[in-house]
């Protein structure tokens, strides 16, 4: 068989279908805004990834799964026309009480999905999607970002296949299916003619978490739905036996920036 005969989406699309990592509802993500506002603005995610972008000549950006706008805030003070969507209306909400704050004006919010029409969407000269690509088909995505892009496109995808730590897994002793790694989507892209490069970003791990057991579990359990009352127990034992020094050690996920100039 020829790579060129392998397609990298299918076998993407079943993977997908297939893992322990379940994507999360419009619900769940209302309910997450407050307690991702209070941390998200700070971490060092957000540096990293803009320190990649070249904005030299790029007049305008749509930042796709924008959550409360910790890129979008930055970026409309560099930028003259900012383009926020999401599909989480309480994101998009408090997104508008932070710029409001800030005297941020040039902010337009779009309250929209991976699943809806984009027909209607302004281009932009630089199109963003920023650990918001856990979507059911990558290349259908994909092709949404590029015809909406003039000049370029900068994406970020979880490396590894987890959300949660080998560590953790091997502590709750199940059986996980992890989901397609950042790899499939550089495969995908070369199918579809796109040579993309790629680097790697960090930002804070679990261990931000661990100011509290119950904050710790909770962490957990936004990854995997459906912790039994034995891995629940796994995971207070586990708390409860780490020292000072652990619960202070600072671990990072690590993100793969994958970026494209418009064809």
């Amino acid at each position: 068989m020829n790579f060129e005969d392998i397609d990298f989406n299918e076998l993407y699309v079943k993977q997908k279908q297939l893992t322990s990592f379940k994507a999360k509802g419009k619900d769940a993500w209302d309910e997450k805004a407050p307690s991702m506002n209070k941390k998200v603005h700070k971490s060092i995610y957000n540096e990293q990834f803009l320190n990649l972008i070249d904005l030299k000549d790029i007049h305008s950006v749509l930042d796709v799964g924008c959550g409360v706008g910790n890129l979008s805030l930055i970026l409309a003070k560099k930028i003259q026309k900012v383009y926020s969507l999401d599909y989480s209306p309480k994101m998009l909400e408090i997104l508008q009480e932070n710029a409001k704050e800030q005297d941020i004006k040039n902010i337009n919010i779009i309250n929209k999905s991976w699943y809806d029409s984009w027909d209607e969407l302004q281009s932009a000269d630089l199109v963003i999607a920023s650990r918001s690509m856990e979507v059911k088909d990558m290349k259908k995505a994909l092709e949404k970002l590029n015809e909406k892009a003039n000049k370029k496109v900068v994406i970020t995808y979880k490396k590894g296949g987890s959300f949660v730590s080998d560590e953790i897994l091997e502590i709750l002793q199940r059986d996980i299916i992890k989901k397609p790694d950042y790899i499939y989507v550089l495969n995908i892209l070369y199918s579809m003619g796109i040579n993309a490069s790629v680097n790697f970003i960090q930002s804070e791990g679990r261990s931000t978490i661990y100011t509290s057991k119950e904050k710790f579990i909770q962490s957990v359990s936004w990854s995997i739905d459906g912790l039994s009352s034995d891995e629940v127990k796994r995971l207070e034992n586990y708390y409860d036996n780490l020292d000072f020094e652990k619960k202070q050690e600072k671990d990072y996920a690590y993100w793969a920036v994958i970026s494209w100039d418009k064809k």
